[in-house]
């Protein structure tokens, strides 16, 4: 009977034994996990929306693990400040002006604070200090973002339902392109046409670089007149003679005018007789009086000529004229 208490007793200490390790071990376990025995130091974050954080979230920095969420309350009128614990040894990668951001563990993970280094250039972070806030897309902006570019996407594909039976049923350019035979030969016969005068238009400047391949050769015509300083000098005086004889021809151009409009006015002799009805009428009256007073005169020398007191004077004249003209005869044969 005694025997059988000792073992009983026996049995009872190794199980407390061991659940004493067990505990011991679960205490160290959680203590690592949370960082409980480990030295460390605070942070103060202040978020417009912390997005789900907890207190013993974790935080990490370039993916390891450095701390956890110690504290979470209001602060200001909206805003919310997180105190973090993270590891003594881990403050020497984080600088002054490093940030933290809202992550998660995975995709549908909980939710972690994420610390960026800094610069390095700034001293390292301290027990208390305030870090910066990196804004970036939160899940529930994610979702969003992802719904609004669903709903695009449905818009976009009604639309081209849309139009792909407009284009089925002949509607619209493109449609009646396809369906009706004669718009799509009328179409073939302007892609023809553009494809000739791309044709035509390589053919011009080929031309155009083989003339300037002329332009170039040495000892043409124009590359003397392009280069060579005499053949310029000579058109350039061409050019002097032409604009002289232009000053010429607009001067001469200019008198005739004037000598126009001279006949026109009545204060001279010829525009006198051009424009003046009676002095026209006057040189008229005048020239026929000539003519009439010619008549007579010729009357007058013919009735001389039949008189005897001038017959002979006519006569000897008559046979001088004739004898002149013999002797000039005889002197041209």
């Amino acid at each position: 009977m005694q025997v059988t208490d000792n073992r009983r007793q026996i049995t009872v200490g190794v199980f407390i034994l061991i659940g004493l390790a067990i505990f011991i071990v679960g205490v160290f376990t959680l203590g690592g996990q949370k960082k409980t025995f480990t030295k460390s130091i605070s942070l103060n974050i202040v978020f417009d929306d912390i997005q789900g954080l907890k207190t013993g979230n974790n935080v990490w920095f370039s993916g390891v693990k450095i701390g956890t969420i110690k504290k979470i309350q209001f602060y200001g009128t909206s805003q919310v400040e997180v105190i973090i614990n993270i590891d003594e040894e881990a403050h020497r990668y984080i600088h002054k002006d490093a940030t933290a951001s809202i992550s998660s563990d995975g995709l549908i993970g909980n939710k972690i604070i994420v610390l960026t280094g800094g610069s390095v250039k700034l001293p390292f972070i301290e027990d208390g200090d305030k870090l910066l806030v990196s804004t970036t897309l939160s899940t529930d902006q994610i979702m969003k973002t992802f719904q609004l570019n669903n709903k695009n996407l449905v818009d976009i594909t009604n639309d081209f339902k849309t139009l792909a039976r407009n284009l089925v049923e002949g509607k619209g350019t493109a449609g009646a392109l396809l369906t009706d035979e004669k718009i799509a030969k009328n179409f073939k016969a302007i892609v023809e046409n553009l494809k000739n005068t791309t044709v035509s238009a390589n053919k011009m400047s080929r031309e155009l670089d083989q003339f300037s391949v002329k332009l170039n050769t040495k000892g043409g015509l124009a590359d003397k007149f392009l280069t060579d300083t005499s053949v310029f000098a000579q058109l350039e005086r061409s050019v002097n003679e032409f604009q002289k004889t232009a000053k010429s021809a607009a001067l001469m151009t200019e008198n005739l005018n004037a000598a126009s409009a001279k006949l026109n006015q009545k204060d001279n002799a010829v525009g006198l007789l051009l424009n003046d009805a009676g002095t026209a009428d006057q040189v008229k009256s005048i020239m026929k009086n000539l003519e009439t007073s010619s008549k007579k005169l010729d009357e007058d020398l013919e009735a001389l000529q039949s008189n005897f007191l001038f017959r002979g004077f006519f006569k000897k004249k008559a046979k001088e004229e004739a004898e002149a003209k013999e002797q000039s005869l005889k002197s041209s044969n």
